[in-house]
């Protein structure tokens, strides 16, 4: 069994861990001493751990997770990628949230050696050339950095047992990129209340669906506004209610329609706001045109909000804006169209990665 973890290149025992022995012996910065406490109370045997929500559709705020309930998430994960003891995982998801903090349980739940590093843009560019992995979790700039910046890597993505994708939407650009690959790529659905995803979706090979599924000891409902709600071990057999609008299916899936408190309402007709980011998506790729973007409202004294796109980078031409009006008028209705286009050198991101609507509107 892994008796050490590698954290942004140093080795760490995991006895000397435990008892965190190894502060005058090896310099730490801030967000190593952070892990490393983590690991250290998990090793300890501590039964509540606090974590932060990301704050990308609210205020964020702590919670105290169960250690049994963050066990049973793991396990669940464990399983459903075949991840057996010594198999090789890397953590590259900051360790403070929910994504990362659950990378590094199920290293400890599943005996898994793990190669820790601090979050950036293209993780496998700071491991160098010999690591190999059986599984990530990344979230999609991430991979879809990997992919345009680092080509060379395809060959280790794809001798691996699944990447997973979570915090924020799969862009249909990088959906079409994955397709190439032969590694299985799974988008996940879950939130810090759930202890990270209790479902997935597989984005590429014969097994692609546009739906996720979750295995059959979670419970999937919905309220009276078509919201999902979801009971399982992970919420203490509680049942949540969740902002999402979904479409059930059988077999314990449902297709994800948008989160209700992003549905605006524009000359009296509700536009959801994922809908239309999916046909700017699709846009987008059709005109060759890469970037990051978002859809939001301004207030507006006619219609009460103004639907707007918010592209990241320089502006589009004249020509190419009335290019994208035109394919968007294609697969949108006119209130779903945005009635005017901006422009931010970077989009603004929430400390888990999500792109910030809220932010980035105080930007403009």
């Amino acid at each position: 069994m892994p008796d050490h973890l590698l954290l942004n290149g140093k080795k760490f025992f995991l006895d000397e861990v435990q008892y965190y022995s190894f502060r005058e012996s090896i310099p730490i910065d801030g967000y190593e001493a952070k892990t490393l406490e983590f690991c250290k109370n998990w090793l300890q045997g501590v039964q509540e751990f606090p974590v932060q929500t990301s704050g990308s559709t609210g205020i964020p705020k702590f919670m105290e997770l169960p250690r049994d309930r963050m066990e049973a998430s793991a396990r669940r994960t464990l399983r459903l990628f075949s991840l057996q003891p010594e198999d090789r995982v890397l953590v590259c998801l900051n360790t403070e949230y929910i994504a990362g903090m659950m990378m590094l349980v199920r290293g400890l739940v599943g005996n898994l050696h793990m190669t820790i590093i601090e979050p950036i843009g293209n993780p496998l560019a700071s491991v160098g050339p010999e690591p190999q992995f059986d599984f990530m979790a990344l979230v999609p700039l991430q991979l879809q950095t990997i992919l345009e910046q680092t080509p060379e890597h395809l060959t280790k993505l794809n001798s691996m047992k699944a990447i997973l994708l979570g915090g924020a939407a799969v862009s249909k650009s990088l959906e079409e990129a994955v397709q190439a690959l032969e590694v299985p790529v799974y988008q996940s659905y879950g939130m810090t209340e759930t202890i990270s995803h209790i479902a997935v979706r597989r984005l590429n090979g014969e097994e692609k669906t546009d739906y996720y599924t979750a295995p059959p000891e979670v419970t999937l409902g919905q309220d009276k506004r078509g919201c999902l709600t979801i009971s399982a071990d992970v919420t203490g057999g509680e049942t949540l209610e969740t902002n999402d609008l979904v479409e059930l299916l059988e077999n314990n899936s449902f297709r994800w329609l948008g989160r209700a408190d992003n549905t605006i309402n524009s000359g009296g007709v509700k536009v959801q706001l994922e809908k239309v980011e999916a046909a700017l998506g699709e846009a987008l790729s059709g005109m060759g045109i890469s970037r990051r973007y978002f859809a939001a409202a301004l207030p507006d004294e006619t219609l009460g909000e103004r639907l707007i796109a918010v592209l990241e980078g320089s502006p589009l031409t004249e020509v190419e804006e009335s290019n994208l009006k035109g394919k968007l008028s294609e697969s949108l209705s006119k209130y779903e169209t945005p009635k005017q286009f901006g422009y931010l050198p970077r989009l603004p991101e929430t400390a888990t990665g999500k792109i910030d609507r809220r932010s980035g509107l105080t930007l403009l």
